[in-house]
């Protein structure tokens, strides 16, 4: 087991704090999101593999961020109703954080440091240049990162890759 992702504190949305230890022997999907973002569709995508694979030891962490463009404004309050209403998302959604930064939350330094950055294409170096991300620094909303049941990180996708092929990566780890 990997103690030190395991070890890491997050923020629920009523600003208690919780350790990932809670999630030990899970599969998991990390993703900052964004109310606002093209990429906002990928809720529907996630939604479905959390249905599907729930039951199994698949969650979803949701990690709501407005450092791109300002595209999850409002209150952790109204960005949960909206993905509720709109999206129907039942998987688990903390307070708003920073992904890059001063204040960058441990979470997202470690997941950083755990999957470099390593996409590359016309679209993303799009959003590239509108974020300003340096280094591993996450480039844009919607960033995914699948940690296995050992705590391990074991991929990094970029927001610009279908949720298609998303679904494709988490299907292989139930099979």
């Amino acid at each position: 087991m990997n103690d030190k992702f395991y070890g890491i504190e997050v923020l629920n949305q009523d600003g208690s704090t919780q350790n990932l230890e809670e999630y030990k022997g899970k599969v998991l999907l990390i993703v900052n999101t964004a109310t606002g973002c093209g990429f906002t569709p990928h809720y529907e995508g996630l939604e479905a593999m959390y249905q599907e694979y729930k039951d199994k030891g698949f969650e979803i962490l949701d990690f709501p961020c407005n450092q791109f463009l300002e595209q999850a404004k409002g209150s952790d309050e109204e960005i949960n109703q909206f993905c509720s209403l709109k999206y129907n998302t039942t998987f688990k959604r903390f307070k708003k954080i920073e992904v890059n930064g001063e204040n960058k939350c441990d979470l997202f330094a470690y997941l950083e440091e755990s999957a470099p950055y390593k996409g590359k294409g016309v679209k993303l170096g799009f959003l590239q240049k509108l974020s300003k991300a340096k280094g591993n620094e996450i480039r844009w909303n919607f960033t995914k990162f699948i940690v296995d049941r050992e705590g391990n990180v074991i991929q990094r996708i970029e927001p610009t890759v279908d949720m298609k092929d998303v679904r494709k990566i988490v299907d292989e780890l139930f099979k």
